[in-house]
């Protein structure tokens, strides 16, 4: 059981807190040497613009990575998830400046499972210059053992 989490305690709509995460060049320059996915359109603006990509954009197992933060910051403990999944439907483009992109991450509960676990709907959302956001996952999913 999670030192923050009683699975007794949790219920079914309740949100986790939500979390701002700030994405720049840099971070996805060492998500690049963590992973080895260097695909240019993660760094190299010209090549990610000729592939009709509006910029470099964040890797997706990088946003999805960034977004389950809100389950392992809740449960305090990142080996409590026991899956994901998503569907990714928009990608995220960061701009070479000091700023970078903004993800806004949530969860909410789903679904409480056999075993002491839960089910969380998870919500990432793209922070837009014009301060509106727009969804960059769905069906986004994380099974959580308490």
């Amino acid at each position: 059981m999670s030192a923050l989490v009683d699975f007794a305690e949790v219920e079914v709509g309740e949100h986790l807190p939500g979390i701002r995460i700030p994405l720049r060049r840099v971070d996805l320059v060492m998500y690049a040497g963590a992973s080895g996915d260097f695909n240019p359109i993660h760094w190299n603006e010209r090549i990610a613009v000729d592939a009709g990509l509006p910029n470099v954009i964040a890797h997706g197992m990088l946003t999805l990575a960034e977004t389950t933060r809100v389950v392992t910051d809740w449960t305090g403990d990142p080996g409590a998830v026991i899956s994901l999944s998503c569907r990714f439907t928009r990608p995220v483009p960061v701009p070479d400046d000091d700023t970078g992109a903004a993800l806004m991450v949530g969860g909410r509960i789903a679904e409480k499972l056999a075993a002491e676990r839960v089910a969380v709907e998870l919500i990432a959302l793209l922070e837009e210059p014009d301060q509106s956001e727009v969804t960059v996952l769905k069906q986004a999913r994380a099974v959580v053992q308490l």
